[in-house]
């Protein structure tokens, strides 16, 4: 006879996990599957978190969390072959209570988590693979595991199983195959190094934390983004880029790895570091007009299955939290009627575009593909900024207004008047 709870969480990462607190807390038997050997033992993020959609979920987090370092810093850097364009924003606000966002390493945090979600009252199964959906009709009953016995019926199924999302394929919510073009693949590293070297390297004062963004060279010149962050006594290095423009060039993703940790610019911030820890992943990159559907009879998608990644700002724990969080508050509404049906889970897609999460990724949605199909503003956009400062930062005694005019004949001699003019305005139509 097969097991029976009120809600199957498929994946225990940061959209499940938020959704089983909910609903725990409120008095609903939810059992969660992980396939990992636990939560965060397959997440490769780099990782970032934000504290209030955290505290959300679990007010005061921070102060018992294993949290790495509260980031006061955050810089952006343009990569060429041999130089670095940088901006960035520090601020001491950042580095006192409530905070704004920490560095986490996710084995750790995501284990955490699910304690509080055992805590409430949820019932977690690690190492399991949910194979298939349980169905009735046109509705989702539950789940099959890979285990034995492995039939498990509920009243509503939450798919946060991560980017390659078969199930949310198998539920009819999402077309068969992986789209290219929307997925990227991240690989990261964890590098030990001592924690006063870390605070020396990147100018942070004790247990403050610094992440850096890296763009242009750092991937090759492929859409996509590479990363530093602090921890408290390792580095989270990685890169991530489009799984079609990986195809297309033949590149391995360990190699571009290699390559960003060779950069004249990031060498030294590594430099006599360790390696303790190799990963990688898959990561929704498609955007808005990737989403699928997001509920049908008996089920939810939420987090990295339902493709709701912010790749612009470099958010997807954020957004997965909150999913989750709605998609638990849609279960609750529902379980007061008594009535799983999609018509009655229909508010969560409703509550997600009153949110920041659907409001934000509309705002960009045109971005992944303008940006893939323009990888100019990642190959000669770099190249010709770099080139600019390094000529007009050179004192050689030439006129600032010939130096000027320099640098505005080499721009136009590789981008005319025209198409800078064009590059500007589909900028900001994109961006704006």
């Amino acid at each position: 006879m097969a097991l029976r709870f009120e809600v199957v969480v498929v994946g225990a990462g940061p959209a499940g996990l938020a959704a089983a607190i909910t609903l725990a807390r409120a008095g609903v038997e939810v059992i969660i599957f992980e396939r990992g050997e636990h939560p965060g033992s397959k997440n490769v993020m780099g990782g970032v978190l934000y504290r209030h959609p955290t505290e959300t979920i679990v007010p005061g987090f921070y102060r018992e969390a294993p949290l790495e370092r509260p980031v006061v810093e955050q810089r952006l850097w343009l990569l060429t072959d041999e130089a670095a364009l940088t901006l960035g924003y520090k601020s001491m606000a950042f580095a006192v209570e409530p905070y704004n966002a920490f560095t986490v390493l996710r084995a750790r945090f995501d284990r955490w988590l699910a304690e509080q979600a055992v805590a409430a009252g949820a019932l977690l199964i690690n190492e399991t693979v949910v194979e298939d959906l349980l169905w009735e009709k046109d509705r989702v009953v539950g789940v099959r595991a890979g285990r034995a016995e492995g039939d498990v019926r509920a009243e509503v199924v939450i798919l946060a199983e991560g980017a390659n999302s078969l199930l949310t394929q198998k539920a009819g919510l999402k077309k068969d195959g992986i789209n290219t073009n929307q997925l990227a693949v991240a690989v990261k590293e964890i590098i030990a190094l001592p924690r006063e070297k870390i605070e020396d390297r990147f100018n942070l004062e004790e247990g403050q934390g610094c992440t850096i963004e890296l763009l242009g060279e750092a991937t090759k010149g492929m859409m996509g983004t590479a990363f530093i962050y602090t921890n408290k006594d390792s580095l989270s290095v990685g890169v991530g880029v489009l799984l079609s423009s990986l195809i297309r060039r033949r590149l391995n993703p360990n190699d571009l790895l290699e390559h960003l940790k060779s950069h004249p610019m990031v060498r030294r911030l590594l430099a006599g570091g360790e390696s303790k820890e190799y990963q990688g992943h898959l990561i929704p990159e498609g955007g808005y007009r990737a989403i699928p559907k997001l509920y049908g009879n008996g089920v939810l998608v939420a987090g990295d299955a339902a493709m709701l990644v912010n790749g612009i700002h470099r958010e997807g724990s954020n957004l997965a939290m909150t999913s989750g969080l709605l998609a638990a508050k849609t279960i609750l509404a529902a379980r007061e009627k008594g009535d799983y049906s999609a018509a009655n889970l229909a508010p969560y897609r409703e509550m997600l575009a009153e949110s920041f999460v659907l409001q934000d990724l509309q705002k960009y949605q045109r971005a992944p593909f303008f940006f893939d199909q323009n990888p100019h503003f990642f190959t000669l956009y770099p190249q010709l900024l770099s080139r600019a400062a390094r000529e007009f930062l050179t004192v050689d005694n030439v006129p600032k207004g010939e130096k000027q005019k320099r640098i505005w004949r080499e721009i136009t001699a590789q981008r005319s008047r025209i198409q800078l003019a064009g590059d500007l305005y589909h900028l900001w139509r994109v961006m704006g």
